[in-house]
C-alpha cells in the first residue's frame, strides 16, 4: 500500500468535487430537487422520508411525482394513506412513509399553517424522522450548518480512517467535531455519489480515486 499523505479536508473534498463535476456524476437526491425548484423544507423533509433505504434513482422520481400531484402540505394533507402509498409505490416500506407523510402533511397544516419552521425538534417529533433526514432537510432548505450521515458518508468516512464508527449517527458526532462548518451540508451532497460510483461498498474503485493518497483504506480487502 501506497504512502498516505496527512488528511486535509479542503483538498480532498475539492478533488472530489472537481472528479464528480468532471464524470458529470448525478447530484445527491435532495440537492437535485431543490435545484428542481423543491427547496421548502416541508418538501426537503417528505423528499427526505422517501429516499430512506431507496436508491437516489428511484426516490427523485417518486418525490416528483408526488409533488406533481399534490405541490403543497395541504395538498398532501387531503390525500389518503392508500393514494400516497400507490405514489410513493416503488420507495421501499413505501405503507409505512405514507402515514409518516400524511401526518408530517396534516401537522404542518394545523400547527404551523403549512409552513414547517427551520427547527430541529421539531422536524424529529414527526415519527420516522430521525437525525439525517432532519439534519438535511435544515441544510438543503434553510442553509443551515448541519452534517447528515448516511451510509455512504459512514462508509467513505470510516475507510478513509478518518473516524473509527459503528453507526452513521456515531459518525455524525465524530464529523462534527473533525469537519470545519464550511463543509457540514456539503459533504453529504459529495459523498452520495462518491459512495455510489467510486467508493463502493464493494471492489471500490481505488486505481481512478482521486483521494487514494489520503485514504487509509480501511477494511479494504480488494479493489478495482
Amino acid at each position: 500500500m501506497q504512502q498516505k499523505k496527512a488528511f486535509r479536508f479542503g483538498v480532498v473534498l475539492r478533488r472530489i468535487r472537481e472528479y464528480l463535476a468532471a464524470d458529470s456524476l448525478a447530484d445527491a437526491a435532495m440537492f437535485e430537487l431543490a435545484e428542481r425548484g423543491h427547496r421548502t423544507l416541508f418538501e426537503q423533509l417528505v423528499a427526505c422520508v422517501i429516499s430512506i433505504r431507496t436508491r437516489d434513482e428511484v426516490s427523485l422520481p417518486v418525490a416528483l411525482e408526488l409533488f406533481r400531484r399534490a405541490p403543497t402540505a395541504e395538498a398532501i394533507s387531503r390525500l389518503s394513506v392508500a393514494k400516497i402509498e400507490s405514489v410513493i409505490h416503488a420507495s421501499s416500506f413505501h405503507e409505512t412513509k405514507a402515514a409518516t407523510i400524511r401526518d408530517i402533511a396534516r401537522r404542518t397544516v394545523s400547527e404551523f399553517a403549512g409552513k414547517l419552521p427551520c427547527d430541529v425538534d421539531v422536524l424529529t417529533s414527526f415519527k420516522g424522522v430521525g437525525p439525517k433526514c432532519a439534519n438535511l432537510a435544515l441544510g438543503v432548505a434553510c442553509g443551515e450548518s448541519r452534517i447528515s450521515v448516511d451510509v455512504h458518508v459512514h462508509r467513505v468516512t470510516n475507510r478513509w480512517g478518518i473516524v473509527s464508527t459503528r453507526s452513521p449517527e456515531q459518525t455524525m458526532r465524530a464529523l462534527e467535531e473533525l469537519l470545519p462548518k464550511r463543509y457540514w451540508i456539503e459533504i453529504n451532497r459529495l459523498l452520495v455519489p462518491f459512495g455510489k460510483h467510486v467508493c463502493t461498498g464493494r471492489l471500490p474503485k481505488c486505481s481512478t480515486c482521486p483521494v487514494l493518497e489520503y485514504c487509509r483504506q480501511v477494511g479494504v480487502t480488494s479493489h478495482r
